[in-house]
């Protein structure tokens, strides 16, 4: 994954940096240098682990259990009708 793939990943989804890092359990500055795609001047490779947590929010998978997906739901989801 390329630093313009990786930000147009969290632009697709709607991320603010600070979101994205909360989302992939990160610091925000770590989302500003697989970004740029440096560090001090040196190159940062987006690590697999964070490639694949990027698919799997994508798809709107927020977590596993070691058994199943955990699925992202929306506040209407999580919100019960009003009678």
């Amino acid at each position: 994954m390329k630093p313009s793939q990786f930000r147009a990943w969290r632009k697709a989804l709607g991320y603010k940096q600070k979101e994205a890092a909360e989302h992939l359990g990160l610091k925000k500055r770590m989302i500003q240098y697989y970004e740029n795609g440096n560090r001090d001047g040196k190159p940062v490779e987006i690590p697999k682990s964070v490639r694949l947590a990027c698919y799997a929010l994508s798809k709107g998978i927020s977590d596993f259990n070691g058994q199943e997906a955990v699925m992202t739901t929306t506040l209407a989801e999580e919100t019960p009708p009003k009678s």
